[in-house]
């Protein structure tokens, strides 16, 4: 089989694809015939050997995949040769194969083709922990979402409307914010051409905002901080921008806010059965049609440097993936 394979850490560029044995399903697990992958900035940390966890080269990346379980270990059960299903690996995806943990595997949601099942799970789980369980997130609350184009935060704007929340959509360019407002945002602000600050301001009349959902760090996010009303929550999710921001505590106290840090991975290993009704939450709003993966791009996986600058270069829209076949 075919993967794409970080012979040591640094750039994405420095990836090669090569020939692999092909994996056995050994027990508890199944092997999936990908049929895409999702990309996302942690896996250019990944790559790079600065994310919290840190796998030593050489590995084949790669954390979401969908496909079609091609082989099953006898002691699996739920899950059956043929098996259209999603898996989060915790390496290994962007490859023609993947041998997997059955128990993070689960059945594609009706409705969605391969490509917005592969960019199903990471984003959107993300999201709906970080405005469920961290921001407990109420109907008629105002979220502020920076970087609202990105593969999270588009998921964040289509959520917190789902949940009925105003959406204050945040990003770096007009076409970014249209897109934004195509998954349910109700105001924009692009950031590269006013102050989010007082945007902000006038927006909520003065009020600022409940919660502020940053993927994005830096001054936007020291800027974001400024926006939230009284006991405002803040959400950190990443840093897309490169810098890690820093926070005047005096203003925390004043507001009497919460700063709350948000890793959905190793929450849902802790937390497995919550995770599951997370899934069942936005699989009932796919149905629904109040949830819709958007996949803006599909790359083979010789064309792995140009996917990777799109998300280096902060280009990218809603989702891309490698498609395999």
């Amino acid at each position: 089989m075919r993967a794409l394979v970080c012979k040591a850490y640094g750039s994405p560029d420095d990836l090669v694809v090569e020939e692999q044995d092909e994996p056995i399903a050994a027990p508890g697990e199944i092997v999936v015939d990908i049929k895409a992958a999702g990309l996302n900035f942690p896996d250019v940390l990944v790559i790079g050997g600065q994310y919290q966890v840190q796998t030593p080269p050489p590995f084949v990346p790669g954390h979401e995949a969908a496909g079609i379980a091609s082989a099953v270990a006898a002691d699996v059960e739920g899950i059956a040769v043929g098996d259209r299903v999603i898996i989060t690996p915790s390496g290994g995806a962007f490859a023609e194969k993947c041998a997997v943990d059955a128990n993070l595997a689960m059945p594609i949601p009706d409705g969605l083709d391969f490509g917005q099942a592969a960019g199903f799970t990471i984003t959107y789980s993300t999201s709906y922990h970080a405005l469920t369980q961290s921001a407990n997130l109420q109907r008629g609350e105002t979220v502020l979402v920076l970087g609202a184009a990105g593969g999270v935060g588009i998921t964040a704007v289509e959520i917190a409307k789902a949940m009925g929340a105003n959406v204050i959509a945040a990003a770096s360019t007009d076409d970014k914010l249209e897109f934004a407002v195509s998954a349910g945002a109700d105001e924009t602000v692009n950031y590269s051409d006013v102050s989010l600050r007082e945007a902000v301001k006038e927006i909520s009349n003065g009020v600022g905002v409940d919660v502020v959902y940053d993927p994005v760090g830096g001054e936007i996010g020291e800027q974001a901080l400024r926006t939230v009303a009284r006991h405002g929550r803040y959400l950190v999710i990443g840093f897309a921008s490169g810098r890690i921001p820093e926070f005047p505590a005096n203003l925390v106290l004043l507001k009497e806010a919460s700063i709350i840090g948000v890793w959905w991975g190793p929450w849902a290993g802790r937390n497995p059965k919550l995770q599951a009704q997370n899934l069942e939450a936005m699989r009932e709003m796919i149905a629904a049609g109040q949830l819709q993966p958007r996949v803006t791009k599909s790359y083979a996986l010789d064309e792995f440097r140009e996917a990777f600058r799109a998300i280096t270069t902060r280009r990218v829209r809603g989702k891309i993936v490698f498609r395999m076949d």
